[in-house]
């Protein structure tokens, strides 16, 4: 399997990013990492090498980049403001920056974005927020709500970034021709976000699967069973 390295300074943050991408071609696949967690760590915790099949049959290739949780939601030494409009930055570097080049290398219009935990918050309000970029969200034991992390305290930035909030109100035509699964399992302490983020596609009428996983808890054994299934849905 094929795997590179690449680092880049990001002129949306000012800062220098990281990211492991595996494949030479395929479908793209955007696969954040869980809470605070490195660029590598998705390679680190096996669930790269669930999908090595794919990787290697040339049907997709994944691009792992940084987050920066600890300057955005989990930094907890600045104001909320100033977390969710780091974040907005952030969202802006995936916008200008990473989508194009994954789009550039592979020849497809609208990526995939996966994510376990935190990764599966970052997956989905990218794809939410941007429906015409992306045709596939694949989130394994996502949560969707980012209001524990503002403190009470609420502006544009955090609003749209938060998909239980925006995606109510949105009526983006692109929305209704994605290939959707939130991945979650009977023990999740995230369940009950993927029913709550179910229940409001279900009211506008999104397709999409709610994937309820028995007898599992919030952790890496089901996200490596997740995570190939779902990348055997993009047609």
């Amino acid at each position: 399997m094929k795997e590179q390295y690449h680092r880049w300074h990001s002129p949306n943050l000012n800062l220098d990013l990281e990211m492991l991408v595996f494949g030479d071609r395929g479908y793209p696949v955007i696969l954040f990492p869980t809470t605070k967690g490195r660029y590598y760590q998705n390679k680190d915790m096996g669930l790269i090498d669930s999908v090595r099949w794919f990787v290697d049959e040339g049907l997709v290739k994944i691009y792992c980049p940084a987050t920066i949780d600890d300057r955005t939601w989990y930094d907890k030494g600045i104001h909320p403001a100033d977390r969710a409009r780091n974040y907005a930055w952030y969202d802006k570097m995936l916008t200008d920056e990473l989508i194009p080049w994954a789009q550039h290398e592979t020849g497809v219009g609208r990526v995939c974005v996966a994510g376990c935990s935190f990764g599966g918050y970052h997956a989905a309000n990218f794809a939410f927020k941007h429906p015409e970029k992306v045709a596939h969200l694949f989130t394994m034991g996502g949560a969707f709500d980012i209001k524990m992390f503002t403190d009470g305290y609420h502006d544009d930035n955090v609003y749209y970034n938060n998909p239980v909030d925006f995606v109510p109100g949105s009526n983006n035509e692109w929305l209704w021709k994605m290939n959707i699964i939130l991945g979650t399992s009977e023990y999740d302490i995230c369940k009950e976000y993927n029913i709550q983020m179910s229940n409001i596609l279900k009211a506008k009428n999104i397709n999409h699967w709610l994937d309820i996983r028995p007898r599992a808890n919030h952790d890496w054994p089901i996200w490596k069973e997740m995570f190939p299934h779902y990348l055997s849905t993009i047609k």
